[in-house]
């Protein structure tokens, strides 16, 4: 199978970080081939959610703070939208009442 696509179950990740703490972060990560960053991210994972922090990418309150924000984008993305329409009109208009009339030779 393909390192890249072997995936640990949380099982496997619990049991790693148990194991570098007995045995030592480097020759844990060397006998599983994994990269220490990979069992740092695990481990704060762990230690800032618990086991369920391994069945998710992200904390639930943090995808919906990144929800609630995309939606704030949004609203302010077509605010600034009909402003600048609203600009480009006003613009417009303002050339039309004052253009200076063309002479005619």
């Amino acid at each position: 199978m393909n390192e890249r696509t072997n995936r640990k179950t949380k099982e496997e990740k619990l049991a790693i970080l148990r194991e570098a703490t007995e045995r030592g972060v480097t020759a844990t990560c060397e006998k599983y081939g994994i990269y220490p960053a990979t069992y740092y991210s695990w481990k704060a994972k762990y230690e800032s959610m618990g086991a369920e922090g391994f069945t998710h990418g992200m904390p639930p309150d943090q995808l919906k703070e990144i929800k609630r924000l995309r939606k704030e984008n949004q609203r302010l993305k077509d605010l600034l939208i009909e402003k600048e329409l609203e600009s480009k009109l006003k613009d417009e208009l303002l050339k039309k009442k004052y253009q200076l009339p063309r002479r005619r030779n």
